[in-house]
């Protein structure tokens, strides 16, 4: 139909918008690429907000959980599966469909080959096969058997004669019978209910068989009404890349001066940073050397106070070491130690003879009075104004944007106009109708359908009240039997109660023999159809092996790989198949994914002349930038960092002061002096001399906190001062002159190669440009594989079969005949147990009696036949001197 046609091509106008990435593949790289010297990955493009796609929802839930009846179900199954354990021959169902195709023969059927698939197929089918005889052979004998029963009957045998011989064990054999019956009819019982169970699930299960139809068909018409929607914001989308592009080139001048400044900024931007901390490094410089000479002026001035105070302390100490205390012998040793230990009490350090850096101060102070800080600045100024200078330079760009515009809007008017190229809503329209009446002839067949399935309700309810009807006998047998039955009356005074179960149960006997192979007839049909709809069919579809039959290749024609795409498409060598397509359409994905649209139209050439446009490209071509007014580092900072590198740093004498600061400030810890002196006081015997010794250690402690302290603290900021000096010194000269080359760089980057420059970051700038298009196209094509005409409908539709051919309609029916056959089966011992357990309820014509025959050869007995007539029965026993009980037959009294 002309519908289903342009159903399948209403999305292919942009099915294969990623494909001219590889097609434009040497274009792009063209357009971007730039000095194998400087190659540097382009910039991320800016990502798009196209929205969502209108969501077409769908309300058909394809799955089916039978509930309780599944158990039913999984026993069927496991039947099916013991009765036919082979795997499903899809590789026979293919080789009999390819040699087949042309039409079935009977003389075919005598070659080797053919001969070889029915033996394979016999092998196949040999459970059921089996089943089926063992079906046909108790329709065909259970009427013979019948016949022959009931003529055996007639004649007195088989049961049919009225007497019952009397054992021991009858009670036995009667509870025995009894008990099976009752077990044997249980069973048929449940064997009814699965059989109804079955039968009733078809009958309720067609109103949700009505709800898959509507709600399948409502999903139809859902996605043919939101296609068009669809497909219509997917063009209407293109306005969106289209204004961003046009925002970029409205804002050119930030935007490709941002890029130029960033391309540039990798060598600019470090350069400034080194000036812009040798600027600090002045600033520390200086400051290092003003607290070099703060510290050394208060070193060498506190230095020549402490040597006073300790001459003072040490000529004191000595002459209290005079003292006549100190001559005695134990006195003596202690005030010698104390004495020999006087010349430690000295200075160590000399600072007088370092050199003052007033020169290089001066030096310094003098470079200081130009502000490199400030000059560096306006070098990063001047640089960061970039994207003003590429604004004003870029005017012209902006002043041709109508063009573009129109241009573009070119663009989008193609592609709006391919989109209408195909009836796409006519057709949806048509197919829309189409729905409409099917739907409408479908709901058109309920009525029908319900008084079918009533009719077939009533023919199931009517085959299970025959069996219904047997076990009605064999219950109202037992019943009666087991009431009315008296141990104490003989088979020919049974009661009419026990005499009515007997007559019921034979009664289930022959309505049994009349009906069981009509019964068994049904079932072996049922089992014959619906366990081969079920192993070819149903379990083939729910694993998805069916599909692989059908897409096998050059299944249909030697010369035609693929019959879907061959019916489709009438192109078979496409690679789609149905199992494929019912997966995409599982998986909710579009209609163009799922029947692999891209392999019918190539719309690469479109997209070239369309959406990747390179006249776009032939606009930005003249962009030209001149750069020459960046000035990165005035001359006057340049002079500044000369006169840095000259200051005179250098030449300090770095390893004097450290070697001197690397001393200590005495000759002896003070504190530790102190200490000891203390010690040695307490050795000596208390008076005067201890005290006086006591008082020297106060003195040198007050002289160390007051003056070697504050020394200590300048030595510590001279030598930081020192040490950063020399850090920064260090080399100085080649450090500027590296600072100053990597500027000079950075400036000839600016003025020589800004045109490669501009050239290059243009190049990137179309790139992004061009990136908002294939943004777009790429938006395009995965909205249409998963967003657009989502195909969930088609695999719903297989599903709801699937669920309706399968689950409520073979399961119900094999599940019916399972129960019904297991009644039939069942009938076998009923039958046998009905015959033996009517022979102890019903009134028999003679029975066994028992009489005392003692020495006698010869008795003459008269008995009364049935008839009421007198007999003489005589007995001979050839048994003489004992005393035994005889049996014999005996009628009912004359009066009965």
């Amino acid at each position: 139909m002309l519908w289903t046609r342009w159903l399948v091509l209403l999305l292919c106008w942009g099915g294969t918008s990623g494909e001219q990435q590889s097609d434009d593949r040497d274009g792009v790289r063209a357009a971007v690429r730039s000095d194998p010297r400087r190659q540097r990955s382009p910039p991320p493009v800016e990502p798009l907000d196209f929205g969502f796609v209108p969501a077409a929802v769908y309300d058909t839930h394809a799955y089916y959980e039978p509930g309780t009846i599944g158990i039913l179900f999984h026993m069927v199954h496991a039947f099916l599966y013991v009765i036919q354990p082979h795997s499903f021959p899809k590789d026979l169902i293919v080789k009999v469909i390819q040699q087949n195709m042309g039409g079935i023969k009977v003389e075919e059927w005598q070659k080797p080959e053919n001969v070889v698939l029915l033996l394979q197929w016999i092998h196949y089918e040999a459970g059921f096969l089996i089943c089926t005889t063992i079906g046909i052979i108790f329709v065909v004998i259970t009427p013979i058997i019948a016949t022959c029963f009931c003529v055996c009957r007639c004649c007195d045998n088989c049961g049919g004669e009225m007497h019952q011989r009397q054992r021991k064990n009858a009670d036995c054999h009667r509870g025995f019978f009894t008990a099976s019956l009752i077990a044997t009819t249980i069973f048929i019982i449940l064997g009814v209910l699965v059989a109804y169970a079955a039968n009733h699930n078809i009958s309720s299960q067609i109103k949700s068989t009505r709800r898959l139809i509507n709600t399948n068909m409502r999903d139809l018409k859902t996605f043919a009404n939101n296609t068009p929607a669809q497909i219509e914001y997917l063009t209407a989308q293109y306005t969106t890349a289209k204004n961003k592009v046009l925002s970029d080139l409205d804002n050119i001048g930030p935007l490709l001066g941002g890029r130029i400044h960033s391309h540039l900024e990798k060598e600019v931007v470090p350069a400034l940073d080194t000036a812009l901390r040798v600027a600090g490094a002045m600033r520390e410089t200086k400051e290092a050397l003003e607290n070099i000479s703060t510290s050394l002026d208060i070193l060498q001035e506190g230095v020549g106070k402490l040597q006073a105070s300790l001459s003072g302390e040490r000529a004191s100490l000595s002459n209290t070491l005079s003292d006549p205390a100190c001559t005695n012998g134990a006195v003596s040793q202690t005030c010698n130690a104390i004495r020999s230990s006087l010349p430690q009490l000295g200075i160590n350090a000399d600072f007088s003879k370092l050199p003052d850096v007033n020169h290089a101060l001066q030096n310094v102070n003098t470079v200081l009075r130009i502000d490199l800080s400030n000059i560096v600045q306006k070098g990063y100024a001047s640089f960061n104004d970039t994207p003003r200078l590429v604004k004003d330079q870029t005017k012209n760009i902006v002043s041709a944007l109508p063009r573009v515009k129109g241009m573009l809007d070119k663009i989008g008017n193609e592609i709006t106009a391919f989109s209408k190229m195909f009836p796409i809503e006519p057709s949806l329209v048509n197919f829309t109708i189409f729905l409409n009446e099917r739907h409408k002839a479908i709901e058109s067949f309920y009525p029908q359908i319900d008084q079918m399935d009533f009719y077939r309700w009533i023919v199931c309810v009517a085959v299970l009240c025959i069996v219904v009807l047997v076990l009605a006998f064999n219950i109202l047998g037992l019943l009666c039997g087991s009431c009315g039955y008296d141990k104490q009356a003989t088979p020919t005074t049974r009661g009419c109660l026990s005499n009515t179960g007997g007559n019921l149960l034979m009664a289930g006997v022959g309505f049994s023999f009349i009906f069981a192979w009509v019964l068994m007839g049904i079932v072996t049909t049922l089992f014959v159809v619906g366990g081969n709809v079920e192993k070819l069919m149903c379990e083939p579809l729910a694993n998805r092996q069916l599909f692989k039959i059908i897409d096998t290749p050059f299944l249909v024609h030697p010369e035609k790989k693929n019959f879907l795409p061959g019916m489709l498409f009438q192109n078979p060598n496409i690679d789609l198949t149905l199992g494929s397509m019912y997966r995409d359409c599982h998986d909710n994905n579009g209609l163009y994914h799922a029947l692999q649209l891209e392999t019918m139209f190539n719309i690469n050439s479109f997209l070239n002349r369309t959406v990747y446009n390179r006249d776009l490209a032939k606009v930005l071509e003249g962009v030209q930038v001149d750069l020459t007014e960046i000035t990165l580092l005035e001359q006057a900072g340049r002079d500044n960092l000369m006169n840095f590198a000259n200051s005179g740093i250098g030449q300090i004498d770095y390893p004097g002061y450290l070697a001197e600061l690397n001393k200590g400030v005495t000759v002896v810890d003070l504190l530790s002096f102190c200490s000891d002196l203390e010690d040695q006081a307490d050795q000596l015997p208390r008076g005067a001399l201890e005290n006086a010794l006591k008082g020297h250690a106060s003195s040198i402690r007050a002289i160390h906190k007051e003056q070697v302290v504050p020394l200590e603290q300048a030595m510590s900021t001279l030598s930081q001062s020192i040490k950063l000096l020399q850090r920064t010194s260090n080399d100085l000269p080649v450090k500027v002159t590296n600072v100053l080359s990597a500027l000079d760089a950075a400036e000839y980057l600016i003025t020589h190669n800004a045109s490669h420059v501009v050239k290059q970051e243009t190049k990137g700038f179309v790139q992004t440009l061009v990136g908002y298009f294939r943004q777009y196209t790429e938006w395009v094509k995965n909205s249409l594989t998963a967003e657009v005409a989502p195909c969930k409908p088609i695999s719903n539709i297989v599903d709801s079969m699937e669920i309706v051919a399968c689950s409520f309609i073979i399961d119900s029916v094999n599940t019916f005949w399972f129960g019904l056959g297991s009644c039939c089966i069942l009938l076998i011992p009923s039958i046998i147990f009905s015959i033996k357990l009517a022979k102890y309820y019903r009134r028999m014509d003679t029975e066994d009696v028992f009489e005392d025959i003692a020495n006698t050869s010869n008795h003459d007995e008269q008995v009364c036949d049935i008839h009421g007539n007198i007999a003489v029965v005589r007995f001979s026993s050839p048994y003489y001197d004992t005393l035994t009980w005889f049996p014999r037959a005996s009628a009912p009294p004359c009066d009965w």
